[in-house]
């Protein structure tokens, strides 16, 4: 079976997308294309043998569509995503699932109504190689219970539309959701701690930021943030447990050495650094699709989760540092029980 892949959002990220779908993913193919932007959606779709459709709601209800992906701006992504579950059809989201925590229940409920998970929400790292080694470990018991975990998410430089909040909200987000996956535990609490700024960022904005984060079960996550630490794109993650550790493989590079030194080359951007897996995210969902069985990606459930995390760090950062608890509802058995 080969999927129709209905797109809504043609920019960059829905762009990329869609030559994963074209060129690297068998068993998939782009149908349908629409975006605010008729004409771009027009380009768009001629470039791939797409049809260009003026609506997401028309997308979605077209019978020329298996699957919905949604990459269009984060405030819309509610209404295609609770369209697609209406209409019964799997839903791929770009993160966020939505811009306020409200909404995403709404779309948990909707997928709970319906009585099977239809969502995948696009957090990445689950697919990356290096972190799923980590979770083979950490599941297998290989360093004990764990107890402490220390990561970096480092990016040479942000644009000046970039905000303090955005470092919670769109930055450590990526880590707010492989954590809870890596670790099988949910975090309760949230804490900003704003270091001395570097002079290298906008003024408005407060970089490098320290997040502070505790699960459930006590373990403790540390997490800095540095947007624009100049030297490129540098993720860093190391799980300390009560018996060793392990730590996330930076990308592999050849050593170079020449002029007195050994050194390697750091990636400057992140699609660079998770274009695998981008890649086996979308090869895992059209398998998904086409089996006709529920993604096993991160789920509206985990989408929502990341939101109240992330809303619960920023309220912390705008307090001044204040400890800040993650005031969750339960998780609905559909989605696995309580973590």
């Amino acid at each position: 079976m080969t999927v129709r892949v209905g797109v809504i959002g043609a920019g960059m990220i829905g762009q990329d997308h869609i030559r994963r779908l074209t060129d690297v993913v068998t068993g998939a193919r782009v149908s349908a294309v629409t975006d605010i932007d008729a004409a771009r959606a027009a380009e768009v779709a001629a470039r791939c043998g797409a049809t260009a459709l003026p609506t997401g709601a028309e997308l979605i209800g077209s019978p020329d569509v298996d699957a919905v992906l949604v990459t269009s701006w984060g405030p819309t992504h509610s209404e295609h995503v609770l369209g697609a579950v209406a209409a019964g059809k799997p839903v791929f989201c770009e993160k966020p699932l939505a811009t306020t925590a409200a909404d995403c229940l709404r779309i948990v409920e909707a997928e709970r109504a319906h009585g099977r998970r239809l969502v995948q929400v696009g957090f990445m790292r689950r697919f990356d190689a290096g972190y799923r080694q980590m979770k083979e470990v950490v599941t297998a018991g290989g360093i004990g219970a764990p107890l402490l975990v220390h990561c970096a998410h480092r990016n040479p430089t942000v644009p000046e539309s970039y905000t303090s909040a955005m470092a919670a909200q769109d930055t450590a987000v990526h880590e707010i959701d492989v954590l809870r996956w890596l670790l099988d535990d949910e975090i309760v609490s949230a804490q900003v701690i704003t270091p001395r700024s570097t002079a290298k960022r906008f003024a408005h904005l407060k970089d490098p930021q320290l997040m502070l984060f505790e699960t459930a079960s006590g373990v403790r996550i540390d997490l800095e943030v540095f947007v624009n630490c100049q030297y490129g794109y540098d993720i860093q993650c190391e799980t300390v447990g009560e018996s060793g550790l392990v730590r996330l493989p930076d990308p592999a590079g050849v050593g170079v050495r020449a002029a007195g030194r050994h050194g390697t080359v750091v990636l400057q951007d992140w699609k660079d650094r998770f274009k695998d897996a981008f890649d086996t995210e979308f090869r895992e969902w059209t398998a998904s699709v086409a089996d006709g069985t529920e993604p096993t990606g991160p789920s509206a459930w985990d989408g929502y989760a990341a939101t109240v995390i992330t809303d619960a760090a920023v309220r912390s950062l705008e307090s001044h540092s204040a400890v800040v608890t993650v005031d969750m509802k339960p998780r609905p058995a559909l989605y696995g029980g309580t973590a």
